[in-house]
């Protein structure tokens, strides 16, 4: 589907509603508009590009700051009058210098969640890359071995804190664990979008377990 032919352009006096969304965090990050040449210069060039009202020009988020957002992906809602951006910001998005145009307001489950999405592409790209002076780089290096019994001992680690440690304890133990865990994933090629796809279809061949 072509957006810009999709939309309804002439619903709204040619401008649309553009929500921008985290592509990785699924955090709601900022609200703009576009019109047909502001969505064709953000496909064009990779960077999120608004209609700007008050400046009535062509705006792309960052031009002054440097802290763009990398284009991901554009969808179209139901009644094709308003956008949906998916993006990377290069840095704060707010003016104000907060992640989101909404400042420090809650986050939901989802957006804590999506850290580890954000912790596996660290890992991947420690992994590539291998600089120098990166715990990651140095335990790939180490090689499976060594990372299984890494994620045996944190395992074991987190369950003796389990009975006899403070909740730090605990919460440091397990995050110790996780890091392991993505590490051993990512050099045996696996991912943890195929864990949660594994969980998922236990979950539907036994829905009350």
């Amino acid at each position: 589907m072509n957006i810009r032919d999709e939309a309804a352009w002439d619903k709204l006096g040619g401008l649309l509603p553009a929500v921008v969304q985290h592509a990785g965090s699924g955090a709601v990050l900022m609200l703009g508009y576009m019109n047909r040449e502001a969505l064709a210069e953000t496909e064009r060039s990779g960077l999120v590009t608004f209609w700007s009202r008050s400046k009535q020009r062509l705006w792309t988020k960052g031009e002054t700051s440097g802290h763009f957002l990398d284009l991901r992906e554009v969808a179209l809602d139901c009644d094709g009058d308003a956008l949906l951006i998916t993006a990377i910001p290069r840095g704060p998005v707010c003016h104000l210098n907060t992640a989101t145009c909404w400042g420090d307001a809650p986050r939901a489950a989802a957006t804590d969640l999506a850290f580890l999405g954000e912790l596996e592409r660290l890992i991947g790209t420690r992994l590539r890359e291998r600089p120098d002076g990166s715990y990651t780089a140095r335990l790939a290096a180490s090689g499976t071995l060594r990372i299984a019994q890494k994620v045996g001992e944190e395992g074991l680690e987190l369950a003796l804190a389990a009975v006899a440690e403070s909740d730090e304890k605990i919460l440091g133990e397990a995050a110790d664990l996780f890091y392991h865990t993505l590490v051993l994933l990512r050099v045996k090629g696996l991912s943890l979008g195929a864990v949660v796809a594994e969980l998922e279809r236990r979950h539907a061949a036994a829905p009350t377990t």
